[in-house]
């Protein structure tokens, strides 16, 4: 984590974005506030992100089947939550993981399948035809086109999508993606871990033996609409040698910053060069 201070910036900006009940971060991107940079179609980046790769195996998937199963009440269907459980990502997110739980794969029991639902309506990257979710034959050309793609996604993911669909609390802290990422761009240049991010935003720091609602409330908030989606969308990398969720520790990829153009790039301090 870096030395340089943030504490006065975030304190401030949090409590204006509060103030003017800008909570939402999906009208931080149509307001110019952030600026993501295109990537070369032909730039290997993009391979960071996990959400990126899922939804291009979607699309194959839909492909080869006539389109993507769904149920009764529009979720994607068993066969497609198990295949893309059997395909994950995300370890613990893996069919042998999933099925410790659970005898059957629904679209809520398999996290990445469901958020991938979601992101490909959000994005209108296809829809439900009889039965089934459809790819678009816009979608399909904009695939073709890898950076541009990624940038769709990345755009609508992070600003448009509705991250409470997995949040476990209704608790909204104040900030917006404007701040978040400026602030993380800054502090998790040496490596940023949940509990400096919600000291650094919110002045609370967690107890050992102490339940403190407020510093719990802050932090889920964070990782849920923050960290999370950043991880997924591949901006952030992540380690831990537990795998338990408050001792990750987040680093910045080259994905961040070959695509994030943001006000606190001159804060930065860069490795020396030798």
């Amino acid at each position: 984590m870096t030395d340089r201070s943030t504490d006065a910036m975030s304190l401030d900006t949090a409590s204006q974005a509060k103030t003017r009940n800008d909570n939402q971060p999906r009208h931080l991107l149509w307001r110019g506030m952030i600026t993501l940079r295109p990537v070369a179609g032909d730039n290997p980046v993009p391979d960071q992100s996990r959400l990126l790769r899922a939804i291009e195996l979607a699309f194959d998937y839909a492909g080869q089947n006539g389109g993507i199963g769904l149920t009764q009440t529009k979720a994607f269907n068993r066969i497609f939550a198990h295949w893309m459980a059997e395909h994950s990502r995300w370890p613990e997110y893996r069919a042998e993981e999933l099925l410790r739980l659970n005898k059957v794969l629904n679209e809520e029991d398999a996290p990445p399948a469901m958020v991938l639902h979601d992101l490909m309506i959000v994005a209108k990257l296809g829809r439900h035809v009889k039965g089934k979710f459809q790819v678009s034959k816009a979608a399909k050309d904009l695939a073709t086109r890898r950076g541009a793609f990624f940038s769709r996604i990345a755009e609508t993911y992070l600003f448009e999508s509705n991250h409470a669909r997995t949040a476990r609390s209704e608790f909204t802290a104040p900030g917006n993606w404007d701040i978040f990422l400026n602030i993380i761009n800054v502090e998790a240049e040496g490596g940023l871990t949940e509990a400096h991010l919600v000291k650094t935003l919110y002045g609370l720091e967690k107890r050992d033996g102490v339940f403190d609602r407020e510093y719990h409330d802050h932090a889920g908030f964070l990782f849920t609409h923050v960290l999370r989606p950043l991880s997924w969308i591949g901006f952030l990398a992540e380690t831990s040698d537990t795998g338990r969720r408050f001792d990750k520790t987040y680093w910045k990829t080259p994905l961040w910053r070959a695509c994030l153009q943001l006000s606190t790039d001159d804060m930065v301090e860069r490795p020396p060069r030798h």
